[in-house]
């Protein structure tokens, strides 16, 4: 059966040589996961989780238990005083987009000290799109970041740009569409540590997309005000159907609460309709798929190299997120790549990813997702923007072993098109 992914001998003996010189980072990955396991399962049991917190609600939700044993859970287990955890969030975007409406009004200033955030959030900002869509800028909320210098943070600039006005201080965890390694916990400790000497009062947010469980800590663990996810990324642990997350300090996430639902109503209302189940499953399950993903990572990475590509993060380097990104130097090497991950899929592998105007994007982008949950990023899929250097973003797997499998496949791929 494996000849299907890997007709080349040679290939099947790179990937031996490869697991092989993998184990004293896949010991690693596993202590990590221990430790995740531990805390996860220590919030369970704190919180007194029963199987009658799996039952459904309906219409306003009222009293749903369950819902806030997930909430409770997710406190506990990331460090916060309170969180919202809710299907009703439709991805990290709107998470994100939820605290900042929730916490900014006009006149105040968001700045992000880790360069130009995501992509997909540039129109939630306004640095993108029509005006009067409805943006931050559109209520009076201004915008500055500081350009990462060297991919690390710039101090001095920093130092700068913090005013009377700043308000709110945004941390992106993960390198996003860029080429440089995403930042470690203790990295962010050190920033939070930094503005809030230079202005106390100011709330720190970190967009903790791909990173939950890679390290041993969670960012709230270490000062932040605030943390946001999707939860299907690495919390939803494969089972999550959608959702997303936002815990902290209690006072953040009652306002966040109301702007995803209304005022006075809060975190009070929201039926989860079935959903208490996959979600709390999913989070226990959490540590060791995401610990899965960061082994398919460092493979991926060690085999790469192998042929000659450029990785990052190199496969003997710390991971502080599950993203794997390869820069392959051309358009028709990426759309490769992008085409043997989706023939490598349980869903959808006879489907042919092409490049495509994406709602929230700069570029046109290549996304190979052949997921049973449409989107999720915790399940094998691999991306990217159609501009120089052509740089895949590869991240999830559920499965080490399918992970080894679709990266075979896409070394098969590439020499079948002379592209290696």
């Amino acid at each position: 059966m494996m000849k299907r992914f890997a007709t080349d001998q040679e290939l099947l003996d790179l990937a031996d040589e490869v697991k092989q010189q993998l184990r004293p980072v896949i010991d690693r990955i596993e202590k990590v996961v221990l430790q995740n396991q531990a805390k996860v399962l220590a919030a369970f049991q704190s919180s007194q989780v029963s199987d009658f917190h799996f039952a459904s609600s309906s219409g306003y939700g009222y009293n749903d238990r369950g819902r806030e044993i997930i909430e409770q859970v997710y406190a506990d287990a990331f460090g916060g005083e309170a969180a919202l955890v809710r299907p009703h969030i439709v991805s990290g975007t709107h998470a994100l987009a939820t605290v900042l409406f929730g916490l900014l009004r006009p006149g105040d200033e968001l700045l992000y000290i880790t360069g130009s955030p995501y992509d997909t959030l540039q129109e939630v900002i306004g640095l993108a799109g029509d005006a009067g869509n409805g943006s931050l800028r559109d209520f009076g909320i201004t915008f500055d970041s500081v350009p990462l210098r060297e991919n690390r943070v710039d101090w001095q600039q920093v130092a700068a740009k913090i005013k009377p006005e700043t308000k709110l201080i945004g941390i992106q965890r993960s390198s996003g569409y860029a080429w440089r390694s995403s930042f470690s916990v203790d990295e962010i400790a050190e920033m939070v540590r930094y503005v809030k000497n230079i202005k106390p009062d100011v709330i720190v947010m970190v967009d903790n997309c791909y990173g939950e469980f890679a390290e041993q800590k969670e960012p709230t663990e270490v000062g932040a005000d605030i943390i946001v996810g999707s939860l299907i990324k690495n919390p939803g642990g494969g089972l999550a159907p959608s959702g997303g997350y936002i815990v902290g300090r209690k006072s953040y996430v009652d306002l966040a609460a109301a702007r995803l639902t209304a005022p006075g109503i809060g975190a009070e209302q929201g039926a989860m309709l079935g959903t208490n189940r996959s979600i709390l499953q999913g989070f226990f399950l959490a540590p060791h798929v995401v610990g899965e993903s960061l082994k398919g990572a460092a493979f991926a990475a060690a085999c790469f190299e192998k042929v000659g590509l450029l990785t990052s993060p190199a496969w003997h380097e710390r991971r502080t997120d599950i993203i794997q990104a390869i820069q392959f130097g051309s358009k028709e090497r990426l759309i490769a790549f992008c085409e043997a991950i989706q023939a490598a899929a349980p869903v959808d592998s006879h489907v042919k990813p092409e490049p495509w105007d994406m709602p929230g994007y700069q570029d046109q982008v290549i996304m190979a997702a052949g997921a049973f949950i449409q989107g999720s990023s915790i399940e094998l899929s691999a991306d990217g923007p159609i501009r120089e250097p052509y740089i895949a973003f590869m991240q999830g797997g559920l499965t080490f072993e399918h992970v080894q499998l679709a990266v075979l496949n896409v070394l098969q791929n590439l020499r079948l098109q002379k592209l290696i």
